[in-house]
């Protein structure tokens, strides 16, 4: 895979990513490798603490505004931007 498509299939949960990790050009697309491990993460989380009814609701908002993340950053991928995403952009999981 090249750039463009490891940075989009990067986004797309857990098993995208590591599709795009495993198969995709890991050097090209190494900044959207990383916004898309830490939206993967933090869905995981909102999913786990969902189950905990006084934490439901605050969980499902920030599962929302995780999916918008998202598609922010296949938008950027396919634009072949490195935009930092809102709120979780300077995160650095990989180096």
């Amino acid at each position: 895979m090249d750039k463009k498509v490891t940075g989009i299939v990067a986004y797309l949960w857990i098993i995208g990513w590591l599709i795009a990790y495993l198969a995709g050009d890991k050097e090209g697309a190494k900044f959207h490798l990383n916004q898309g491990l830490v939206l993967a993460i933090g869905q995981i989380i909102c999913n786990v603490l969902a189950v905990i009814p006084i934490v439901n609701i605050v969980a499902c908002i920030v599962s929302v505004v995780l999916f918008v993340f998202q598609i922010m950053g296949i938008v950027y991928a396919c634009q072949e931007e490195e935009k930092e995403l809102p709120l979780i952009g300077k995160i650095q999981l990989l180096k």
